[in-house]
């Protein structure tokens, strides 16, 4: 009588196979993505300039951004900005693409030399400016204005540009990841703002800004 021969298990690879596979595949993986930016980079630029995006040179999308532009408004993105939208791009990954959109004629954003954003919202009613090399952190949020506003009747309508207060943030500006930043602000130099805070006032020169409601102290006390 033969005897029963039980079924095998597939051979696993060994340590030795994995480090081969890795050694061959993630380069190749990392050839194809950077192959996918720059192509999709070229359309996507092309893109923004149909929409009338004012792009300086070496503009960078990692990703497709949402760029909406109001007609009579302006968005520029200086020399060297950086916009992040795929999920890869940020070692955080962007849930979103980053959004730059201006709401009515005479509206206009401003992005300075070597500035960027990782899925961030940057949308205007009058004006945000952002420095050179000023970072905004995945999923931040930057608003000129509050987008309603009631009426005397109390029914809430849409708020037009002469409710919004423009936004400035300065050089070397660091934004954490989903902190808000309202209208009116104006952010110095070199300040931080801690990740999840929400900035209703100004922030010196070289200061930290942190919490909800938001508590600022100078940056060398942290150090």
């Amino acid at each position: 009588m033969r005897e029963a021969t039980l079924p095998t298990c597939p051979k696993t690879p060994g340590p030795k196979n994995e480090a081969m596979g890795g050694w061959i595949f993630r380069p190749l993986a990392r050839i194809l993505q950077k192959a996918g930016w720059w192509i999709g980079e070229c359309i996507w630029k092309q893109e923004a300039r149909f929409r009338g995006i004012e792009l300086s040179p070496r503009v960078s999308f990692r990703g497709r951004p949402c760029l909406a532009r109001a007609p009579g408004s302006r968005i520029v993105l200086g020399e060297g900005v950086c916009l992040n939208s795929s999920l890869r791009s940020n070692p955080l990954g962007c849930s979103r693409p980053a959004t730059i959109r201006t709401l009515f004629p005479g509206a206009e954003i401003w992005l300075g030399p070597r500035s960027g954003l990782s899925a961030a919202v940057l949308c205007a009613a009058r004006s945000i400016v952002v420095g050179e090399g000023t970072l905004i952190g995945a999923e931040a949020m930057i608003f000129d204005t509050d987008f309603h506003v009631a009426n005397s009747e109390g029914i809430w309508t849409l708020a037009g540009p002469e409710h919004a207060q423009p936004v400035t943030l300065g050089r070397n500006v660091f934004v954490g990841a989903r902190a808000i930043i309202l209208k009116g602000v104006t952010i110095g130099d070199g300040a931080v703002i801690g990740a999840g805070a929400v900035v209703t006032r100004d922030v010196p020169p070289h200061h930290v800004a942190v919490g909800n409601p938001v508590r600022i102290q100078p940056r060398n006390r942290l150090l």
